[in-house]
């Protein structure tokens, strides 16, 4: 259990640090010394070593920039290790210096430090990292994104400028001066900025109420959802893309919110 929660956690701080471009490498550096220090004192320095070997090796497979070069395999390996190391790997007797002075209850008991970490790491990796894996889940399909339309968009008059100008044979300084807005490309990912805050709202939001076994407001939620965004998808037309778009992301976001809850469920009744 211990091994999973650090891995998860190693990777949503990774994810978080990054987001910080310009002094991302000194937050991977205090954020590598804090896990270690965690390591330390919890008796479980090996396993935070190694989680932060696959924090490097998920930073590396899993770009924030760009598509993710491996797709969508990281986060299928990265499932199948946590749920491994849980079945495998149970709570441990000995928490090492921090269990002594651990002591934590919970309105479904008393929580160990190796539940607690689990319920830490993943409530990182939804954060940010489970965007990524959505990301990823959407290049691997390539689903129709709100960036293309907005590039086609850009697109459209660029191409009527030029045709213009062809047509009305102007001096080239007047076609450069003209063709100059052509350079300016909509940024990539404005398309994700409002998806990114509310996909790890929703996602802990799906956790929360899982484990609460508050399931009539859960489908009430993911039902509201799919009522406020019906009248963007009902302007497809006939080529379906944002019902593709939607659901998509919806359900690999959600898959991963109910996965979360059932490791935490599984660990915390084994």
């Amino acid at each position: 259990m211990i091994i999973a929660g650090f891995i998860l956690l190693a990777i949503g701080a990774a994810d978080l640090v990054r987001q910080f471009a310009p002094i991302r490498w000194i937050g991977y550096l205090a954020t590598a010394v804090l896990l270690l220090l965690l390591g330390s004192v919890s008796d479980a320095l090996l396993p935070m070593i190694a989680a932060l070997v696959a924090g490097a090796v998920w930073v590396w497979c899993m770009p924030d920039d760009r598509p993710s070069p491996a797709g969508f395999w990281p986060a299928v390996l990265l499932a199948l290790v946590v749920v491994g190391a849980v079945i495998w790997k149970g709570e441990r007797a000995d928490a090492g210096l921090i269990g002594q002075i651990w002591h934590l209850r919970s309105p479904f008991g008393e929580v160990s430090f190796d539940l607690a970490m689990l319920v830490l790491g993943l409530a990182a990796f939804l954060l940010e990292s489970a965007n990524l894996v959505v990301r990823a889940a959407l290049d691997g399909e390539h689903t129709w994104r709100p960036m293309d339309s907005a590039r086609e968009e850009a697109a459209t008059p660029t191409a009527a400028v030029t045709d213009s100008v062809e047509a009305e044979a102007e001096t080239p300084a007047l076609v450069a001066h003209i063709a100059e807005p052509a350079a300016t490309v909509p940024d990539p990912r404005a398309g994700f900025k409002g998806g990114r805050l509310i996909g790890p709202l929703e996602r802990m939001l799906v956790l929360i109420l899982t484990l609460a076994a508050a399931y009539p407001i859960l489908a009430a939620m993911l039902a509201a959802k799919g009522i406020v965004r019906f009248p963007e998808i009902s302007r497809d037309g006939e080529t379906g893309a944002r019902a593709e778009y939607f659901l998509v992301g919806s359900l690999v976001s959600w898959v991963i919110a109910l996965g979360a809850a059932f490791l935490v469920w599984w660990s915390a009744h084994s």
